[in-house]
């Protein structure tokens, strides 16, 4: 068993989650990206970080033990991959950890995050990402 929070690349997420029908996707922005910049298809919003106040979410471990208990994966985390994705990687890879400490064996952060990281220009979606690699999204 693992006890280290790994990286995924998007694409190795998106074929794990397309291999493990109990892999749980969690995208962890705050509900104005997820909404409006657009979310992986499939993903499970629990925000990390949230509007208005901007404070990590004290309910976030509960919130993903509930989703494992309340029937969206088995009835035990043992084996179900978390995977989690934000903007660019950062805010889940914490979030990761957080998950690691609290027991959690089979947590992954995708490193690229959905949008990845700036570019020259200071856009995103052009280097890496989610969106930048063709997989499955959407938006409101």
């Amino acid at each position: 068993m693992s006890s280290e929070l790994q990286s995924l690349s998007p694409e190795q997420a998106w074929q794990i989650c397309q291999k493990n029908s109990r892999a749980l996707l969690i995208d962890v922005r705050s509900s104005m990206e997820y909404l409006f910049v657009g979310h992986p298809v499939g993903a499970i919003h629990i925000p990390w970080i949230d509007e208005p106040d901007w404070v990590v979410n004290m309910s976030f471990v509960t919130d993903i033990r509930k989703l494992i208990l309340g029937g969206v994966a088995e009835n035990s985390d043992e084996g179900v991959p978390i995977i989690l994705i934000c903007r660019s990687g950062k805010r889940s890879k914490e979030a990761g950890m957080k998950l690691i400490e609290a027991g959690f064996t089979k947590v992954y952060n995708i490193d690229e995050g959905f949008e990845g990281e700036l570019d020259e220009q200071h856009h995103r979606s052009t280097i890496g990402g989610w969106r930048y690699h063709g997989l499955p999204w959407e938006q409101c």
